[in-house]
C-alpha cells in the first residue's frame, strides 16, 4: 500500500476552574525520532532525534537539527524541529507556542528477515500549538509503504499489526497516540507513531516517529 499523504488533527480546551497551578505537560517541546531495539546481544539505540524546546520567557525560535543516522535494519534521513514563542498581545501578556518536528527518508527494514514488509514513510510532521485557551496538535505522514491493511483515514490511537506473509503479527504500530491529563489542564502530548516489535519478529524494543508536547500559555 502506498500513500501519497495521511493527516489529522486533535484539540484539548483548557478550563480555567479546573487547571493546577502548573500543567502537567512542558510549555512545548517537539522530537522528530528515537528506537531502543535489540535481537539477542545486539542493541540497537537512537537517541531522540531534532529536539527541540520551547522558551516561555522570550520572544523567538528555538530550533532542532539531527543528520541521518543509520542501524542495521533502520534508516532515519535528516530531522529538524522548531519550538517558538510569540507574543500576540503585549498589553495582556498573551503569548502562544508552536512546536514542530519533521523528518524524512524513514525505512524499517528489520522485519524483512522474518518474511515481513519492508516499512517506509518518505516525511513526517508532528506539531503541537497552545494559546492561552488550549492546545492543538497535529500531524501528516508522506509517501508511505509496506503498510498492508491501513485505513484510508487513520484515528487517534489506532494500532496496525504488521504481519509476514503467513500472518504472524510481528510488529504492532500505534499511530497518533494523544495523552490528555487527568484533571484536564488544556495541554497534551502526542506520539505520532510508535512501533513495537512482537516476539516473532527476533527483535525487542520499539521505535519512535515524531512526538510533541504542550500546555496553554499563561
Amino acid at each position: 500500500m502506498r500513500r501519497s499523504l495521511v493527516a489529522g488533527a486533535v484539540v484539548a480546551l483548557t478550563f480555567a476552574a479546573a487547571a493546577p497551578a502548573l500543567a502537567a505537560n512542558p510549555p512545548g517541546t517537539a522530537s522528530s525520532a528515537s528506537a531502543d531495539f535489540a535481537k539477542g546481544s545486539q542493541t540497537f539505540r537512537v537517541e531522540p532525534l531534532a529536539v527541540c524546546d520551547v522558551n516561555p520567557d522570550a520572544a523567538g525560535t528555538v530550533t532542532g537539527s539531527s543528520p541521518a543516522v543509520s542501524r542495521t535494519g533502520l534508516k532515519i534521513g535528516e530531522t529538524s524541529s522548531a519550538c517558538t514563542t510569540e507574543v500576540v498581545n503585549p498589553d495582556e501578556l498573551l503569548t502562544r507556542t508552536k512546536s514542530v518536528a519533521k523528518g524524512t527518508g524513514f525505512e524499517l527494514s528489520a522485519l524483512t528477515a522474518a518474511k515481513g514488509p519492508r516499512l517506509r514513510i518518505a516525511e513526517w510532521t508532528i506539531t503541537c500549538d497552545a494559546d492561552d485557551r488550549g492546545t492543538r496538535a497535529g500531524w501528516e505522514l508522506k509517501g508511505m509503504s509496506g503498510w498492508t491493511g491501513l485505513p484510508e483515514q487513520i484515528p487517534s490511537g489506532y494500532v496496525h499489526d504488521v504481519k509476514a506473509s503467513n500472518g504472524t503479527v510481528l510488529a504492532r504500530a500505534k499511530f497518533t497516540d494523544t495523552v490528555f491529563p487527568e484533571p484536564n489542564d488544556g495541554s497534551l502530548a502526542m506520539t505520532l507513531l510508535r512501533i513495537t516489535f512482537e516476539p516473532a519478529s527476533g527483535y525487542t524494543g520499539s521505535i519512535t516517529v515524531g512526538s510533541t508536547a504542550c500546555s496553554p500559555t499563561p
